[in-house]
């Protein structure tokens, strides 16, 4: 049964007063200082010319008698300074084509199109789908394709979408900018992170733990797991700075985080004679963590190899794999495994 508006109303809170959104606190961040004027599109009635708060997203969701829903992750953003500056930390411009996953009720969507970009918009929810679509039916900037981005043909969608663009200044490459549900936050990173060819920067807003454990994870560590070998393989990645949970509703448990990702080309990818068997090699050697490398790995030498390698890498025969780094694990996979 659909929710009535005073049902939403409820779940909102500090009522009857609108909860007053959180500033972030920029870390390591460069231009944080600059913000860009501003310039929204026509958009649908009671939203034209005017950024997101907590009485738009309301109204949005009201519109369509619309609750969040836990099972999408759904949390709406309502503090447009955030957006302003996701689409800072990707140096959103005129012409740009920008990915966006999860674009809810299209805050974020009014400030990447208000910059210039080009939006493909993928939102599983088509309810959703249906209230960014009619938001932005006045300009020709956005297509939503109503679609689970796990499941979807991401790479032949934006190969697709880039050789639709009409125009001069065609981008070689697209953007991917998103305020992604926390719930397929490794998800996204596994599925564009090896898109190089197609996109250049990634720019994601995640759960505060995730986007530590991705960037900042250290050797022996429990945090230190095949996702951040992962990571550093295919992209170049940076936290930028702390959102906190008071931004958002309905308002999560856990604060968040943007981080960036400028993704590596083909060419500049470790040098490897099979990715495929790389990553093999590393998730087995993190299936027994705790276990030194001479055993873990025995399905690809026998030990006395195993430890032959390491000594050339110029590592003990009694190392682990929490205590390899990237270029570590390049250098063992090639001396062990052979074409």
């Amino acid at each position: 049964m659909a929710a009535t508006p005073t049902a939403v109303a409820h779940l909102l809170p500090f009522q009857p007063s609108p909860p007053h959104p959180s500033s972030s606190s920029p870390r390591g961040r460069t231009g944080a200082g600059h913000r860009r004027e501003a310039s929204y599109i026509a958009c649908a009635k009671g939203f034209r010319g005017s950024p997101d708060d907590y009485h738009a997203t309301l109204k949005a969701l009201n519109s369509k008698g619309r609750t969040p829903r836990r099972s999408l992750g759904q949390h709406y953003m309502l503090n447009n300074d955030i957006n302003e500056q996701l689409a800072n930390a990707a140096d959103v411009k005129e012409g740009d084509v920008v990915l966006e996953i999860g674009p809810g009720t299209g805050s974020l969507t009014n400030v990447l199109i208000g910059a210039g970009a080009t939006v493909l918009a993928i939102e599983k929810d088509p309810h959703m789908a249906s209230i960014v679509t009619e938001r932005f039916a006045e300009t020709n900037q956005l297509k939503v394709l109503r679609e689970d981005f796990v499941r979807c043909h991401i790479h032949s969608h934006i190969s697709s979408f880039l050789a639709s663009i009409e125009s001069d200044m065609k981008p070689r490459y697209a953007k991917v900018v998103s305020n992604i549900p926390f719930n397929i936050s490794t998800d996204v990173v596994k599925q564009i992170l090896p898109m190089g060819d197609i996109f250049s920067e990634v720019v994601l807003l995640l759960q505060e733990e995730t986007a530590v454990r991705l960037v900042a994870s250290t050797l022996r560590t429990s945090e230190y797991r095949p996702i951040n070998i992962f990571v550093n393989f295919y992209s170049v990645p940076e936290y930028k700075f702390n959102v906190p949970r008071t931004n958002f509703f309905p308002q999560p448990n856990v604060d968040a985080a943007v981080v960036t990702f400028r993704l590596k080309k083909a060419a500049d990818y470790p040098p490897v004679s099979s990715i495929r068997s790389f990553f093999s090699m590393v998730n087995s050697a993190f299936n027994g963590k705790r276990k030194m490398l001479r055993k873990s790995l025995q399905h690809l030498c026998t030990a006395v190899e195993i430890e032959k390698a390491l000594e050339e890498v110029g590592l003990p025969a009694t190392s682990r794999p929490g205590e390899l780094t990237l270029d570590d694990f390049v250098k063992l996979h090639n001396l062990m495994v052979k074409d």
